[in-house]
């Protein structure tokens, strides 16, 4: 491409190729692994072998004085210099009015270990392969303790306590709701669906493992950390509240980052160490993590266990919704982990279904695992599954068709903007018509034909569907932005929002262009430096409509601020002036000036305007999301063979990105309702999958089945742009439609009611057995 590109044909709407693609294709992407600085010295952790014990003594002696050691760090150490602990919940309490119950979590551990890979001491040497020799040398007497690893078992009476003052490991608590209200809907009820539901507890695996480099300015005083994370300033500020340092006196700096899914958000204890050990020892100090360091010790997701009801009338119609779920936050309360399961996904729980009312409990509980946290969806994803299956199950209990008794129960838009029983509200959708769509797409009624074909292939086919709302935002609406007009030609972008793989150089570029009317070469998108630009970073699918939005709004303050300046250049008045594809005039004139030349004539050669903005409120996508599988009988083995979608995303920027979002979510949530599993032995509280030979991701051949198609009928009204938040999307859509499809199968297959009792991941061999327990009538 070169300047004699036609703008309009890079703005929004058209299916722009990613600019970002050329770098990461061949090899010139710059992640935190591949930065390294003169002198950096390697950081290697010991990790705890025990899910639980009483650290008695660590003698770091022999591994101080084997050779390329620079230093030895240990929890105590860290104690001693003053820093704090890692952040935790505060903002929650328990059933009784107490706050959070739960222990403090030191960078390094400090008295007791609490879960398997916990990092207890840190080994500074000038290589890698030095840290590990030393590492290995470290001398620890552990005193093992009682240990607790499954919910169930945690919440037994007598469980050992990973926490003294949590009474029954209940670290915090909330209710929503009617309780009351929902049990007297209940009493009156002609139907009354009741199932148990496990989420079951899952690893983000981004493709670039986590890696941090921290720099330390002796003259400034200042510690420069370049890091793989989706959030730079909420990095920032919670490492130097643990380092007890003012913010200006650390910089995150961010490049390219290998997928994030939300693990990536929160502040690490490696973050601390290297952090605490560049300014200890004066040069620069790396880490990066191994694979199985990445099962161990970064954030899990999910693992949420829920006893779901509905209630219904004679006609189908929900009366109420009462959920009681235990949410296992790990060994410690991470703020992210409490607030997902506590509140965020409690937001969706009766998603575009007109239910009024709720009573929905949720009890935080440790255990002596790795802490929970955010993970594609976060929390929605939970909620979204338990109201489907229960929709599923109330289907078949009744008699009432499951399209028919989702029409039946959805809300129509004659009654939006809707506020829901947790208050938040939805402004636009047309959830019945996308449903139709996604019917339509699908050849829903062509079904028995293709059912026909598989039992003759000696295949058993099932069919499942998912209608479902997503909230966006993470809560946090305004957004800043630098625009930069350069005398050479081109336009630099800050934002602080921040690319993880979603395209966000090449979406917000051509929300540029829409106002700049420039060749899309000419707009440089930059982001990851919390010295040019702070904010929250990318997290609950708001870098489009907050930041993106605040692209378009500082785009447009640029144009007026500069229309000034032209104006004085050509010495008219402001409303004389017009601008269009980069070259301001006098209206009715032959008088110009181009924006570049303007930006020459400036002092600085360049145009700079700093532009703050903000959205009106949370996105509120939705979709029909259909799936069909194919059961082989023999091995259980679950097959794919249709996937239709029709997602309400609001106005689309770029059909191949949405697209390329949707599908890469559905696999994620495929992932989850076929295969992966994080488990732990519950007897010795070791981790059972903690590599990619034991822990089942999904291929990316389940995308041939994929049909993912975008409805802009329904533009939000929260944001200047009309879009919608995508990236979670498909994600949350996908469990239960895959789940519907597999027990729609089984239970044709003779199960009958007793599927619903199934939980996922519903691998070959589980399938399998209950195929066999089908056909040998056993329940």
């Amino acid at each position: 491409m070169n300047d004699t590109s036609t703008p309009t044909r890079f703005g929004s709407g058209n299916a722009v190729r990613r600019v970002e693609d050329m770098n990461l294709l061949t090899g010139a992407g710059v992640f935190a692994d591949d930065v390294s600085v003169p002198n950096q010295a390697s950081m290697v952790i010991l990790r705890s072998p025990h899910a639980h014990a009483r650290i008695a003594a660590i003698d770091v002696a022999a591994a101080k004085m084997l050779p390329g050691v620079i230093a030895v760090i240990t929890g105590a150490d860290l104690v001693a210099a003053g820093l704090q602990p890692l952040p935790q919940s505060a903002d929650f309490r328990r059933a009784d009015g107490s706050p959070t119950a739960a222990p403090p979590q030191h960078a390094l551990a400090v008295e007791a270990v609490r879960y398997v890979g916990e990092a207890v001491a840190a080994v500074i040497a000038e290589s890698v392969a030095a840290a590990r020799d030393a590492a290995e040398a470290i001398d620890i007497d552990y005193e093992p303790l009682p240990m607790v690893v499954s919910m169930t078992d945690a919440v037994a009476a007598g469980a050992p306590l990973v926490w003294p003052d949590a009474t029954g490991n209940i670290a915090v608590e909330m209710r929503h709701g009617d309780a009351s209200k929902a049990e007297a809907a209940f009493d009156r009820a002609a139907h009354r669906v009741k199932l148990e539901l496990t989420n079951q507890r899952v690893v983000a695996c981004p493709i670039e493992p986590r890696a941090t480099l921290a720099s330390f300015d002796r003259e400034g005083g200042r510690i420069t950390l370049t890091v793989s994370c989706q959030t730079p300033t909420g990095l920032r500020d919670e490492l130097c509240t643990v380092l007890g340092l003012a913010p200006e006196m650390m910089r995150v700096v961010v490049g390219d980052v290998g997928g994030g899914f939300g693990m990536k958000t929160s502040l690490y204890a490696e973050d601390v160490v290297a952090a605490y050990a560049t300014r200890m020892l004066g040069r620069p100090v790396k880490w990066t993590a191994e694979r199985t360091e990445e099962f161990l010790a970064a954030s899990h997701g999910r693992d949420l266990e829920s006893i779901a009801e509905l209630a219904l009338d004679a006609g189908g119609r929900i009366l109420a919704l009462r959920v009681d779920s235990n949410a296992n936050l790990g060994a410690y309360a991470t703020p992210a982990g409490v607030v997902i399961q506590l509140l965020i996904g409690p937001w969706v729980s009766t998603s575009l279904y007109d239910i009024d009312t709720i009573d929905v409990r949720i009890r935080g509980v440790l255990t002596n695992t790795t802490p929970t946290g955010p993970y594609r969806g976060a929390g929605r994803p939970e909620a979204i599954y338990i109201i489907e299956r229960l929709l599923d199950a109330a289907s078949r209990q009744t008699g009432i068709d499951r399209v028919l008794l989702r029409r039946r129960n959805m809300i129509p838009p004659s009654k939006l903007p809707y506020t829901n029983p947790m208050g938040k509200t939805y402004d636009s959708g047309d959830f019945a018509g996308v449903m139709d769509k996604g019917l339509a797409l699908a050849q829903w009624n062509a079904y028995e034909e293709r059912r026909a074909a598989s039992k003759a292939r000696g295949r058993i086919r099932g069919r499942g569907m998912a209608t479902f709302i997503e909230w966006t935002g993470a809560d946090v609406f305004t957004e800043r932005v630098t625009v930069t007009v350069n005398a050479d030609g081109m336009i630099d972008i800050f934002s602080a929002t921040q690319a993880m793989g979603q395209g966000l150089a090449t979406t917000f570029a051509q929300l540029a262009v829409d106002v700049f009317q420039v060749p899309i070469e000419r707009i440089r998108i930059l982001q990851g430096d919390t010295d040019r630009g702070t904010g929250f970073g990318s997290a609950g699918s708001r870098s489009l409509f907050v930041g993106g939005s605040a692209v378009q709004v500082a785009a447009e303050r640029t144009i007026d601020a500069s229309r000034k300046l032209a104006a004085s250049e050509l010495e008219a008045a402001d409303g004389d002036i017009a601008y269009a594809e980069g070259v301001f005039r006098i209206s009715g004139t032959d008088r110009v000036i181009g924006l570049f030349d303007l930006a020459a004539r400036q002092k600085e050669k360049r145009i700079i305007l700093d532009s703050t903005s903000s959205v009106a409120d949370a996105t509120w996508p939705n979709g029909c999301h259909i799936c069909e599988v194919e059961i082989d009988p023999a091995t259980g083995d679950v097959a794919l063979d249709g996937y239709w979608s029709v997602n309400d995303v609001g106005r689309v920027v770029n059909p191949l990105i949405v697209v390329g979002q949707l599908e890469g979510g559905a696999v994620q949530g495929i992932g989850q309702a076929l295969c992966e599993q994080f488990v732990y032995d519950r007897q010795s509280g070791q981790a059972l999958t903690a590599s990619f030979q034991d822990y089942a991701i999904p291929h990316a051949d389940l995308t041939s089945a994929f049909t993912m198609t975008m409805d802009e009928s329904s533009p939000c009204r929260n944001n200047a742009l009309g879009v919608k938040g995508v990236g979670e999307l498909g994600t949350i859509g996908a469990t239960p439609a895959v789940v519907s499809a597999v027990l729609d199968a089984l239970a044709a297959s003779g199960l009958g009611a007793a599927a619903d009792k199934l939980q996922m991941p519903f691998t070959s061999e589980k399938v399998w057995r209950a195929l066999q327990a089908a056909d040998s009538g056993q329940p």
